[in-house]
């Protein structure tokens, strides 16, 4: 982890992103930072999140804290030092998951269970690590969802991921609304980013796409909501897209 020295008195919100190095992380980390917050952002390559932290020249109002989202350990750490860093915790974003982009029935269940583990592991320990300085702060928890998420397609393993994200924000939704915690769900459609480098043929799905930037607007649309309102769900398509 990086340097988790006091901070230079900036004030903002502060927000922590799960896989924040790349695609709808990276551009949630930079919209936050140009909307006043105080950002922690986790990734497992830590030279990703160096370049993140150049172009965002933000200076002591980004902290970067390389670890792995699905380690039990490496969250509750980067929790602490968020909180240690900023004296305290706002928001808490999980964004840190991708696709093996295989079916039921042609699939390798080894990358699965790495799927399900980032997937739906990964945003129940951002909770679970955040919830009391978010219960604190009476903070909001963002979990990105998926198109895929409420629209089933054949033997999509992805899908099965962000069905139980869905689940997942609705069951935490109930449980932290009495303490004054919003829950969030963004469910983005087809994006433009790194998450399709994996695909067997490294292309992109044909038809439109939003840009990371969009989603990040969602977020930061979300969190700049009144106290007292609470955004359950926001489903985002770019327009032509079907499905």
């Amino acid at each position: 982890m990086t340097d988790t020295t006091a901070p230079n008195g900036d004030q903002g919100p502060v927000t922590l992103i799960t896989g924040g190095s790349t695609g709808i992380g990276a551009a949630t980390v930079l919209r936050l930072l140009k909307a006043g917050h105080r950002v922690a952002a986790t990734g497992r390559e830590a030279a990703k999140l160096a370049a993140l932290a150049g172009r965002a020249a933000a200076g002591e109002r980004l902290l970067t804290l390389p670890g792995d989202a699905t380690d039990p350990g490496a969250v509750a750490s980067a929790v602490a030092a968020t909180a240690e860093r900023f004296g305290g915790l706002d928001h808490a974003v999980a964004n840190a998951g991708f696709s093996t982009h295989d079916t039921i029935a042609d699939g390798d269940p080894a990358g699965w269970r790495d799927m399900v583990l980032a997937n739906v592991l990964g945003p129940a320990l951002l909770v679970n690590a955040a919830l009391p300085a978010l219960r604190a702060s009476r903070g909001r928890i963002v979990l990105i969802g998926s198109v895929a998420g409420v629209k089933n397609t054949p033997g999509n393993m992805y899908s099965v991921t962000k069905w139980a994200v869905h689940a997942l924000a609705e069951n935490t939704r109930m449980q932290v609304t009495a303490d004054g915690v919003g829950v969030s769900l963004i469910a983005p459609g087809r994006v433009d980013t790194p998450f399709w480098d994996s695909r067997p043929d490294g292309t992109r799905p044909p038809g439109p796409a939003l840009s990371a930037e969009s989603i990040a607007e969602c977020v930061a649309w979300v969190l700049s909501q009144p106290e007292g309102t609470d955004v359950n769900q926001v489903l985002v398509r770019p327009l032509g897209q079907p499905l």
